[in-house]
């Protein structure tokens, strides 16, 4: 195909904006599905078509006629929405010239809008608006045309305007994109440059990876080198992405499709490498792919230790297809041998743990997730970075504790203001800025600790602003703060699973709180468990979990006191040498109570 009739385009918005519904009926036109059937085709995965949001960026080929009647491809990549999932729309950026931007005409612009677009302008991308959902009662055409154009910055002016469920205006949008959206460059004949912008594994061709040819062609057959690893495979299978892969001879200069070439070790491929040949490689890999940012650390660990490799086995599996996430072995004195893994958020944490289980049938315990934290420590000023409470040095070997910040955009209803800043300033946010991008709505800044906003602090936004709050944030650096690491102690033992870093001046509550949470999970014993909070050697808060009776005075229908009495001391001795041995088990729930707060109010 002649690059000047290609088009490689991404779609970019703000979650729940219409962008997989859109997908749909671009690939109506293609011929792919029959008209109104679809039903989010390109969000293959149950979870997403149980959560209603996309996960995976998609990429794929469509057939489309120019209006001089020659055979076009456009090659489509469909993006999440969600913050959590921000790399995904990196990487698909990074392979396209131009990006459709999908706005609500019924919510306008919101947080994910705008860093999505600025993403895409750092990128040099040619940006083409689409105002959707203009076929709802409630649609306000003209005032999210100002919305755009006023905090975004585009013009408007050539704004197609569309319905994404009725078909409307989908035609003119794909005219656009023909008209507007820049044709690829590069030379079928130079040497081969391609970057990798995702991966997955096939159990015979090994690991699949996906490309975006720069400049020269790759064939079955081809000595290529992957630059990072600097390793040479040869290719086995050429090909590009339609509902199915479909073979191909070759992709030249400005195609996007995949080859196989017997790549069996996960680790050789690196998600924004370069592949270039092997006989002639070019010398600069291509610049610009902006690398992975783990924001919350958890540990994942095998219900039966036995499961160890088969859960390291899938580990790797799953970080070639999504690249954002990362992992390396540790070890727990309650847990065994795991993991501590790298998320962009709770969300991606939870859907990454829920594809474990459900895709690789992995029986795993997460832990509590957690920040990297920089510690300074005394005598020394050395610096160490914890993303676990368990790496923190001992308490009187450190000097200051710094946490990171982030700065947050919060677009929320006029009316809901005031909770919402009620919400942060528990949260230990610093107010920064208040604009109204219209009447209805409010754009609040703030900075706020990473670690305040990676348990519930999205779920009780949405719950305050009845659905209609959004967030986005950037990491804005890392601040001292009075912060000191809880200890968990579970019958005198100490979980290194369950502690965490606390503020100073919610230490207490936040220990106690979670004490309370912890007793209702874990399952009584034949003898009392005590569950302690402590900082250092110092108890800060205790709950009991108390013991199991069994009524040993049952067979005795009368007679002597004594025999009643030798028989109670009995049983209390019992206790005590099983409370000496015994061990309790605690259960996932447990772990997993340490993310729900108590009322914020």
């Amino acid at each position: 195909m002649n690059p000047r009739n290609i088009r490689n385009f991404c779609v970019i918005a703000h979650i729940d904006h219409g962008k997989s519904t859109l997908a749909d009926r671009f690939l109506e036109r293609a011929g792919f599905i029959l008209k109104n059937k679809g039903d989010q085709v390109l969000d293959q995965m149950d979870l997403e078509k149980e959560r209603g949001i996309t996960i995976k960026a998609h990429p794929i080929r469509l057939s489309y006629t120019a209006r001089d009647g020659s055979p076009m491809v456009f090659n489509l990549i469909d993006t999440p929405g969600h913050v959590d999932f921000n790399y995904e729309v990196s990487r698909s950026i990074a392979a396209c010239e131009g990006a459709i931007l999908v706005v609500d005409a019924t919510q306008g612009v919101e947080a994910q809008t705008v860093a999505n677009v600025y993403l895409a302008l750092n990128h040099n991308l040619t940006i083409l608006t689409a105002i959707n959902k203009i076929d709802l009662p409630n649609a306000d055409v003209v005032e999210t045309k100002r919305e755009i154009e006023e905090i975004i910055g585009l013009d408007t002016s050539n704004a197609v305007l569309v319905s994404a469920k009725t078909g409307v205006g989908v035609d003119e949008l794909l005219r656009a994109v023909e008209d507007t959206i820049p044709c690829p460059t590069g030379s079928a004949d130079a040497p081969l440059k391609c970057l990798v912008f995702d991966s997955h594994f096939d159990t015979y061709k090994g690991v699949v990876v996906h490309i975006r040819v720069f400049e020269g062609t790759i064939r079955k057959g081809d000595h290529i080198r992957l630059m990072a690893v600097d390793e040479e495979f040869e290719v086995g299978e050429v090909g590009y992405f339609e509902l199915t892969a479909l073979v191909t001879e070759s992709l030249t200069a400005g195609d996007v499709g995949y080859f196989a070439a017997v790549i069996r070790d996960p680790k050789s491929v690196h998600i924004g490498d370069t592949v270039t040949s092997a006989l002639h490689p070019v010398l600069e890999p291509i610049p610009g792919y902006r690398p992975v940012l783990p924001m919350v650390f958890a540990g994942i660990y095998p219900v039966d230790a036995n499961d160890y490799e088969g859960l390291k086995s899938s580990l790797g599996r799953l970080q070639l297809n999504d690249a954002s996430f990362t992992y390396e072995p540790e070890t727990s004195g309650a847990l065994g041998f795991g993991f501590r893994c790298g998320f962009s958020g709770l969300l991606h944490l939870e859907v990454l743990t829920e594809r474990l289980r459900r895709e690789y049938g992995q029986e795993i315990v997460v832990t509590v997730p957690n920040v990297r934290y920089r510690i300074i420590k005394r005598n020394t000023m050395e610096e160490v970075l914890a993303d676990s409470p368990s790496k923190f040095p001992p308490l009187g070997e450190i000097e200051n504790i710094e946490e990171p910040f982030v700065k947050a955009q919060i677009v929320v209803p006029h009316d809901s203001i005031g909770d919402v800043m009620e919400l942060t300033n528990k949260r230990r946010g610093t107010f920064i800025n208040m604009s109204y991008p219209e009447s209805r709505r409010v754009v609040l800044e703030y900075e706020l600790p990473l670690s305040e906003i990676i348990t519930d602090f999205f779920d009780r936004l949405k719950s305050i602003t009845k659905g209609y709050g959004t967030l986005d944030y950037q990491i804005a650096g890392y601040r001292r703060e009075r912060l000191s690491k809880v200890d968990v102690l579970v019958n005198g033992v100490p979980v290194d699973a369950l502690s965490f870093v606390a503020h100073e001046d919610d230490i207490q509550r936040d220990g106690r709180s979670l004490l309370k949470r912890l007793r209702q999970h874990i399952p009584r014993q034949n003898y009392e468990v005590a569950l302690q909070a402590a900082i250092g050697g110092k108890i800060i808060a205790r709950e009991n979990i108390v013991q199991l009776r069994k009524d040993v005075l049952a067979k005795c229908y009368g007679g002597d006191v004594s025999r009643k009495r030798k028989l109670l001391e009995k049983q209390r001795e019992g206790k005590k040498r099983m409370k000496q041995i015994g061990k309790v088990s605690i259960p996932q729930e447990a772990f997993l109570s340490i993310l729900k707060r108590d009322s914020d109010d």
